[in-house]
């Protein structure tokens, strides 16, 4: 006998990105209006960068506003996003006596988002959580498109799950309390949407890009905007990366093996420069790519203060073989996403969006990069 279970349901998981200054009183009043549902109590999540600038001065205006909150502070960086601080996060939460009735507040940048979307996604099998960037890489990438992860020894983002935030809060004021590094960082991914999906944006940033250093108003408004745009016309059409959404891993294939490969010593962002890099010299022997186009690439990371080059203590078979962690490994084969000139992905058919590449096309390019 047979008993067939009918799930067939309908979500809907939108939900808004407001891009602003000194978001933090809009946040407090929108949770106490319900952002967050029925949540009664609240855990603000924070790194030890973040905290002093900003997490406290949140936690206090929560505090202030009646809502209950505690805050976690985890150490600052790419090595926090890891499994064993998913469980500290989790046994702290519990230990504060949290159950379902609570919600997730995510203060800080990518490795803050991305691990405390994955809590709120587990814990008590789903909380509501909203995501507040406070750097331009998370407002570029991590705190939008609902995907979180932790990092293994093995490779970046392996373990995860896809969750939607009940919003997404990006405050540029808080870009001017970031180092010159971290905003080249987020710089990264701001002109690998301009290389995918929006030739306008990355001709903006060539004639813009040293204004966002000095955190000009109206630059960091566009450009916070275009990201927006960019990854919400592919996330919206492939939420849970079945064919379209890989072209928001452009660059990463390389990107994420170097970060990993260097232990760090790169920031992500540095990381997928130098793989942005790669796929535009892989792509111009396959004809993808002409040479002013790689040429202007490879110009506009070095005015965003972007590595273009393998940094020379990185092994090159090493760094080849952890290639074949990337997710969009498929039987074994390495696959790699293109750009189509500057601001168009290239497609190889019926929603396929990657081409395998074979390992010693990999490591000649890769012995280029040096």
């Amino acid at each position: 006998m047979i008993f067939n279970c009918e799930l067939v349901k309908t979500v809907d998981d939108s939900y808004d990105i407001e891009v602003g200054h000194s978001l933090g009183d809009t946040l407090v009043s929108e949770l106490s209006g319900g952002l967050c549902g029925k949540a009664s109590r609240f855990i603000l999540i924070s790194d030890s960068n973040v905290e002093p600038l900003y997490g406290r001065e949140i936690l206090e205006k929560m505090l202030s506003a009646g809502l209950k909150t505690d805050m976690i502070v985890i150490p600052a960086g790419e090595k926090s996003k890891t499994r064993e601080m998913k469980e500290y996060i989790e046994d702290k939460m519990l230990s504060l006596g949290c159950r379902r009735d609570c919600a997730v507040i995510a203060v800080g940048g990518g490795v803050v988002t991305d691990l405390s979307g994955y809590v709120a996604g587990t814990f008590g099998r789903g909380v509501p959580f909203v995501n507040y960037a406070t750097t331009l890489l998370s407002a570029a990438d991590a705190s939008v498109g609902g995907k979180t992860a932790v990092d293994t020894p093995l490779a970046t983002n392996l373990i995860g799950m896809f969750n939607q935030p009940k919003k997404v809060y990006i405050d540029i004021d808080t870009w001017k309390t970031l180092p010159q590094r971290e905003l080249s960082s987020g710089l990264a991914e701001t002109i690998k949407h301009g290389c995918l999906g929006d030739s306008e944006l990355f001709e903006y940033l060539e004639k813009n890009i040293e204004k966002v250093f000095d955190c000009d108003r109206e630059v960091c408004e566009y450009i916070s905007h275009r990201n927006c745009a960019v990854k919400y016309k592919v996330v919206m059409q492939d939420e849970r990366e079945s064919g379209l959404r890989e072209i928001l891993n452009l660059g990463h294939t390389v990107g994420r093996a170097v970060e990993t490969v260097s232990g760090y010593r790169l920031l992500h962002g540095e990381a997928v420069a130098i793989g942005l890099v790669a796929q535009a010299r892989l792509g111009l022997e396959l004809g993808f790519v002409d040479e002013r186009e790689l040429d202007r690439i490879k110009a506009l990371l070095g005015r965003a203060k972007l590595p273009v080059r393998i940094p020379e203590y990185i092994d090159a078979g090493e760094l080849v073989e952890k290639l074949y962690t990337d997710k969009k490994v498929r039987n074994g084969r390495l696959r790699f996403v293109f750009e189509d000139g500057i601001g168009k992905m290239k497609c190889f058919g019926d929603n396929v969006y990657s081409l395998e590449i074979s390992k010693e096309q990999a490591a000649r390019i890769i012995d280029t990069m040096y």
